[in-house]
This record gives structure tokens, sequence and C-alpha cells, in this order.
């Protein structure tokens, strides 16, 4: 068993590890200490009554002060202060995306995506647009993937093609904050997750595994990153179908009084950047066992 000042001086590296990527991005964006200190307040507080969820509401101020180490005149700020900003809800043009991705009914025989009819019944742009809302026009959606680079509109076919086989808007960069918000919080979570399974005993319930290997040429790494998109459009392939097919086997089957739904979120993705001057060449590690 690990010492247990071992173990936090491990905890301790690795959160200095974790946090260094976030005081990247605050400096890169223009902030400094005052930002993060107050989202880390925050994140406590939130935390906290989370871990306290079912004790007795009316000692949520002096239970979140004793837990976080924050002051009560703290945690009363934070707690009747809303966030500065919401979280980033999904368009109605990105659900048009989504959904034009994951139907059979509008792939072709190789499960690409089929270029549609602007107009007329299913399968059309138009039907597709009014299956996911009647609040936005088929055309103003249209217009939106279009600028986002999502699709394109052929005048003498009118016909509407899809341009792109993922979704990361390049401009807009209120999304992109979003997409890094949701996709990195929801990793973080999973590994905190599976750490707090782990300690207790018990199976961890997120699968998290990564390779890392260095000793690698440039032209490894670029080789490398093919390689890992090509397995990424083959994964998109076989997983948005099947989860539209779940989604909609599951609305159907619903029940008042059944468990609130789940959420998940899949992802992938690739890191590369200069080993210290001092690292030798290894080989790739085995996945990790959870």
């Amino acid at each position: 068993m690990t010492p247990p000042d071992d173990t936090e001086a491990a905890f301790q590296q690795a959160l200095e590890r974790l946090l260094l990527p976030l005081a990247q991005l605050c400096l890169d964006r223009g902030h400094g200490f005052p930002l993060l200190a107050e989202a880390l307040k925050r994140a406590l507080v939130a935390a906290a009554r989370e871990a306290h969820s079912g004790a007795q509401a009316s000692r949520d101020i002096s239970r979140i002060s004793t837990t976080t180490g924050l002051t009560r005149r703290e945690v009363t700020r934070i707690t009747h202060t809303p966030p500065a900003d919401a979280s980033p809800r999904s368009s109605p043009a990105t659900q048009v995306f989504t959904k034009w991705m994951g139907s059979r009914r509008l792939q072709d025989k190789h499960g690409h995506p089929k270029a549609l009819p602007r107009q007329g019944k299913a399968p059309s742009f138009e039907e597709l647009a009014r299956s996911v809302t009647r609040d936005v026009h088929p055309r103003s959606l249209l217009e939106e993937l279009c600028r986002l680079g999502l699709a394109s509109f052929d005048p003498v076919t009118d016909t509407v093609t899809l341009e792109r086989d993922s979704f990361v808007p390049s401009a807009d960069q209120s999304r992109l904050l979003g997409f890094v918000g949701h996709n990195v919080g929801d990793h973080l979570s999973a590994a905190v997750a599976n750490l707090a399974a782990g300690s207790s005993g018990e199976k961890p319930p997120h699968f998290e595994q990564a390779v890392f290997a260095d000793g690698l040429s440039a032209d490894s790494v670029a080789q490398l990153r093919g390689l890992v998109t090509e397995q990424w459009r083959g994964l998109m392939a076989a997983l948005v179908p099947r989860l539209t097919e779940m989604i909609e086997a599951d609305e159907r089957a619903h029940q008042a009084g059944d468990p609130p739904p789940r959420r998940v979120r899949v992802g992938l993705y690739t890191f590369h950047a200069d080993a210290p001057a001092a690292a030798a060449p290894s080989s790739p590690d085995e996945p990790d066992p959870s």
C-alpha cells in the first residue's frame, strides 16, 4: 500500500498538471488569478452541495463552509449569485446535422449521408428540418448550416449536401469553449469517478484507456493523426446510427415514473508535444486496466 504522504504528493502533482492547461487557457484569453479563483470557489461549492445532497437543507451554508474551507459569507454569496453564463445548448441547426448524420434512412448503401432535395416529401431537407423544430424556418436552418460549413446548397439541382462528418465550428469561440468545457469536463469526471471506485474496491464505472509513446518524429505524428482520424470516422459510422436507434426505442418504451434518462459522451483524442530533452524513447504503454 502506498504511504499516505506519497499519495498526497502524487495528488498534488496530478492537480498541478491538471491546472496547468487551465492556467494557460486563462492567460491566453487575458485572465489571471481572480477569474480562476472565482471559478474554483464555485466548483468547490457545487461539489460540496452534491456530496451532501441528502442532508438537511437548512444547514447547507455551514456544512459547505466546513467542507470547502470557504467562509460562510463567501458560500452565501456564491449560492445566491448565478454563474456568469449558462452552458451552451445544441442549436436547431446542429440538431439537424446530427439527425442527418445518424438516420439510416438518410444514408446511402455505403452509410454516407445522402444529398437531399431542398423541398418535398421525405426524404428532403425541408422534412428533416421540420422533424427537428417548427419554430425555425427550414431556409434559415439551411443558411446556418451553410454558414458553419456543414452543408452546401446547389441551386441548379435544388439539393442540399453535407460537407463534413463532424461538427466543430471554426469561427464561433463561445461554442468552441462550450465544447472544451463539456468534453474535457466529462473526461475528467469519468477519471475522478474511476479513482473513487478504485479506492473503495469497486469496478470503475467508465471506460477510459490511453496509449502513450515517445521518440517519434514529426512525420510519424502526422501519420498517427491520420490513422486516428480514420478510426474515429469508423467509430462514428457505427456509433451514431446505433445511438439514434437506442434513443428512439427508449422514447417509445418510456413510462411515467421511470428513472430520469441518462446521457453519454464518447470521445477520442490525440495530443503531441516535444518530449523532455532527457527522456529516452520507449515502447507504447499497455492500455490502462480500467
